[in-house]
């Protein structure tokens, strides 16, 4: 590679560098640093893990926790089980205009905001909305229901939320896959279920895992949906990260809070890619 050419590469990648330093590692680094500081007067601060100390010592915040974490990885697999048969009708099954129109249809959704989205989940959930009265009106309930604060609420919101970022990915990798490897499966008398096990499924493992990693990634760490579907009482850890920083202004727990759920985030991915046997840079190429 010439001089010149080597010039032009790092002018090129140099906007992505300094985004990357200036936005994600300094600010983490910075966080790191915070988690690690412990108040011990006004002014005066010590270093140590005591921040961290805190989590595991007391049982309210890694049992929320561990309900996130469960919870995020349950709604994945839901987002998974709907968008598949969704992906795969439009990417193998419609053609022209009428592909083009369920794309967009999965696209309109996410023309406004999250908060606008949530809001709408709210009204149509609550005791006095469009379900409720739904229920009553047809008999099935003999007064209002309220269908909000709970597990199921969350899960359709962070389902609702996320299934475009599932559907996109896979759409793409199932479009790349060659129909006639699907006939040739069923000339050799392959059934369906084996046929998807063997053939539609590996091929589109890139993009599941992609999908799922940003599904999970954006169920983790999401504030708005479980907080205001969930009620106060949401037990949903990027709750207490925000209730450390602004209600309390314990920007040290709070940082350490945040430390913790990025290694937990990370270390469910890396299992998931070892499970699936998929590389970081093939999923993200997706």
């Amino acid at each position: 590679m010439s001089d010149r050419s080597k010039l032009t590469f790092w002018l090129l990648l140099a906007p992505l560098l300094i985004w990357l330093l200036t936005l994600i590692i300094l600010p983490h680094v910075g966080m790191f640093l915070v988690s690690l500081r412990e108040k011990v007067g006004v002014r005066e601060y010590e270093t140590g893990f005591a921040n961290y100390a805190v989590f595991f010592n007391e049982p309210l915040y890694w049992n929320t926790f561990a309900r996130t974490a469960y919870m995020s990885i349950a709604a994945t697999l839901l987002t998974l089980l709907i968008g598949f048969p969704i992906a795969y009708y439009i990417a193998k099954l419609t053609r022209g205009r009428s592909k083009t129109t369920l794309f967009l249809m999965c696209l309109i959704p996410f023309w406004v905001s999250e908060l606008v989205r949530t809001f709408g989940w709210m009204i149509l959930l609550r005791e006095t909305g469009v379900f409720s009265n739904l229920l009553q009106y047809v008999g099935l309930a003999s007064g209002p229901v309220e269908m909000l604060y709970n597990d199921a609420a969350i899960m359709t919101g962070l389902v609702y939320t996320s299934m475009l970022f599932m559907v996109v990915p896979l759409v793409t990798t199932l479009d790349s896959l060659d129909d006639s490897l699907i006939e040739a499966g069923y000339d050799l008398g392959a059934s369906g279920f084996a046929i998807l096990r063997e053939i539609v499924i590996p091929h589109a493992m890139p993009g599941i895992v992609s999908g799922c990693i940003v599904v999970f990634m954006l169920s983790l760490g999401n504030y708005l949906t479980p907080i205001l579907l969930g009620g106060k009482d949401s037990l949903w850890f990027t709750g207490l990260i925000y209730s450390q920083f602004i209600t309390r202004f314990n920007w040290e727990l709070g940082s350490a809070f945040g430390f913790l759920l990025l290694g937990l985030s990370s270390l469910i991915v890396f299992v998931g890619l070892k499970l699936s046997r998929q590389s970081l840079g093939k999923t993200m190429a997706q």
